[in-house]
């Protein structure tokens, strides 16, 4: 289950936003999340519900937007608000043929481009729990017939591109079956 909210919030404010996204989605699994909600962390940082180690949960924020995903499973979310990136980033994060993909598309397609991949690698990295510990280049994206691909297939993933591409929200979810 995931929200999102497309809300201009000051800087200092959006941990606390994206928590109140959280806050409404464990309302749904009864689970009250206030200040005394005893949060745990594993090894690399990922926090989760010391209580209720059964459900999974991540958020995102990014300055417009913040989203949050609660499941049964191993999650992830990643949101990003489009813009100029650094052009270093790239080399450093993506693989070859995510490099190429990005090489290939019109000017005017790039950003957008860069943040699909970008948040899908962090979404995984995140739902993974190793955060950005993890080297990014070795999780490889495409997009085929309007389907996100991954080369870890234990996983899946939705994308969501919204006010006309101004912002890219993705998510990775563990495959029960895998």
């Amino acid at each position: 289950m995931i929200k999102i909210s497309l809300k201009n919030v000051p800087h200092k404010e959006q941990h606390r936003h994206a928590h109140s996204l959280l806050k409404e989605l464990l309302k749904k699994y009864n689970i009250d999340y206030n200040s005394e909600t005893v949060i745990e962390k594993n090894r690399y940082g990922k926090p989760f519900l010391a209580d209720y180690p059964h459900i999974h949960f991540n958020v995102s924020h990014a300055r417009g937007i913040a989203a949050c995903i609660v499941e049964s499973r191993e999650c992830g979310i990643d949101c990003e608000q489009v813009r100029k990136y650094p052009v270093n980033v790239p080399k450093r994060v993506f693989a070859d043929s995510e490099l190429a993909m990005l090489e290939a598309v019109p000017e005017t397609e790039k950003e957008l481009l860069f943040f699909r991949l970008w948040t899908l690698k962090e979404a995984y990295v995140k739902a993974i729990g190793q955060g950005i510990s993890y080297p990014m280049n070795k999780v490889i994206f495409s997009f085929e017939n309007g389907e996100v691909v991954c080369s870890d297939k234990n996983y899946e993933f939705r994308q969501y591109i919204l006010k006309n591409g101004q912002f890219v929200v993705s998510t990775a979810i563990y495959k029960i079956n895998s």
